[in-house]
């Protein structure tokens, strides 16, 4: 099914089935604005399929589904297969954050009677993009108490949404002079919080207002956003895009339609020759760093804490030898080629919207930099499994040599000697507040992870 586009081999009801799932995506989508939110929607499908806490249990055999969480921003679940968990595990593994601003530790200021809220970017973004825009705050507060309060303001159609002003066109002549990179500063994407003064107070009066309503709907004080985690998202919900509603607008596609169909080909899984697994990671977009990343050692714990349920005797070292015998799809999107501006991809190696899920056997930059780059017998053998289960896949690379370049997850798995190759989700406007993918990529991207975990 090598570069085919996928709408033309569906009949009626099969294309019925495509929109049938994407609008299961789109409500997940929706629902996860930010890791964390991810996290939760994953255990309410995990809970649900029969899948158990890990910590909760005292021995594992063939056939049960256990789940590991990591600090509420990290998940991975295992459901048993028939062989030993030392022998191999088939994995899919997606990253659930996506490009955003944060607030910064002390980020309320007033500044001509107007409250702003100073953030700081995280991951790739192009500036410009981010300002007139409804934006929602989604987050935690932790109180010394050891309380903590979830944040959500800017979702629900009766909430207030925020954003960044920008400088209007009559008075633009020199900021339109400035180089794109330039047009918008990152120490200028500060929100618009409030105008509003508190009456009786002579200065700050807008910040107190503001101060006022978080501590009479939160409980919360100024100084509790020290120890905060508010993250900055396009309000509202993904929604159908194009005329014949065959894409899906949204925030986070990258590379949470990735971490859906990962998760959900999971769950609908029976019990296999090897042991099957999606883990989902955070900070990928900064490089996969610090306790929740992928180069985290949670993951090689919960494979040493699995193998002990299951008996074995020396599981930190068995843990080791398991990676090394599994297979993986690091699940994560490609850049599909944009008709508007095709200069920057090579035709013959560029991803195509409905064409189906997308092989990249090295991402990278500068002459393959940073990238994995697949073994070819592992290619051949993952070409194999997806067209005898008849899916729709393509290949590619991202851009013209030289052009740019980007990296996954794939290398950290590959350090462990494990077999891995990107396969994922075309998208246009990566990175932007508004990203899009076809819903027949979502959903040839899912029976290509359901054919990867059957298969021996």
């Amino acid at each position: 099914m090598y570069r085919k586009n996928a709408w033309k081999k569906y009949d009626a009801s099969k294309e019925k089935e495509v929109m049938k799932f994407a609008e299961g995506y789109m409500s997940f989508l929706s629902e996860s604005k930010t890791e964390r939110l991810a996290v939760k929607e994953a255990l309410k499908r995990l809970e649900a399929a029969g899948y158990v806490d890990a910590s909760k249990v005292k021995s594992a055999k063939s056939g049960d589904k256990l789940y590991f969480v990591n600090k509420n921003k990290n998940i991975c679940a295992f459901h048993l297969g028939r062989r030993n968990v030392s022998d191999g595990l088939r994995i899919l593994g997606a990253h659930i954050d996506s490009p955003r601003m944060d607030l910064k530790e002390h980020p309320l200021y007033e500044k001509n009677e107007f409250l702003l809220g100073d953030t700081h970017y995280y991951g790739g973004i192009k500036k410009y993009q981010w300002v007139t825009i409804p934006l929602a705050l989604h987050g935690v507060v932790c109180k010394k108490d050891g309380t903590s309060v979830e944040f959500n303001v800017g979702e629900d159609e009766k909430d207030p949404v925020v954003g960044i002003s920008d400088l209007l066109i009559h008075l633009s002549a020199d900021q339109l002079t400035k180089p794109a990179a330039k047009v918008i500063e990152g120490e200028n994407l500060d929100l618009t919080l409030g105008n509003k003064p508190l009456k009786g107070e002579e200065k700050n009066a807008v910040k107190e207002n503001v101060l006022k309503l978080l501590k009479k709907k939160y409980g919360i004080e100024e100084e509790d956003l020290v120890s905060a985690e508010i993250e900055v998202v396009p309000a509202g919900k993904a929604r159908d895009y194009g005329l014949d509603k065959s894409m899906i607008a949204g925030y986070g596609h990258d590379d949470r339609c990735c971490a859906y169909t990962s998760l959900v080909a999971l769950l609908d899984s029976d019990v296999a020759e090897y042991t099957s697994c999606c883990i989902l990671v955070d900070k990928e977009e900064i490089g996969s760093v610090g306790a929740t990343g992928a180069q985290s050692r949670f993951f090689e714990n919960a494979i040493a804490k699995l193998l002990e349920l299951t008996g074995e005797k020396d599981p930190l070292w068995k843990a080791r030898l398991t990676m090394e015998n599994s297979k993986m799809l690091s699940s994560d999107v490609s850049a599909a080629l944009d008709p508007l501006y095709s200069g920057v991809s090579d035709p013959n190696n560029s991803a195509y919207f409905a064409y189906g899920i997308v092989f990249n056997k090295y991402t990278g930059s500068r002459g393959k930099s940073g990238s994995n780059d697949a073994n070819p017998e592992y290619y051949a053998w993952i070409r194999k499994v997806m067209d005898e289960a008849e899916v729709s896949w393509q290949n590619a690379e991202l851009g013209k040599v030289d052009q740019g370049g980007g990296g996954t997850i794939a290398y950290i798995l590959g350090n462990y000697n494990m077999n891995v190759i990107d396969a994922g989700i075309p998208v246009l406007n990566m990175h932007a507040p508004m990203e899009i993918i076809s819903k027949a990529d979502l959903f040839e991207a899912y029976k290509g992870y359901v054919a990867f975990l059957k298969a021996e």
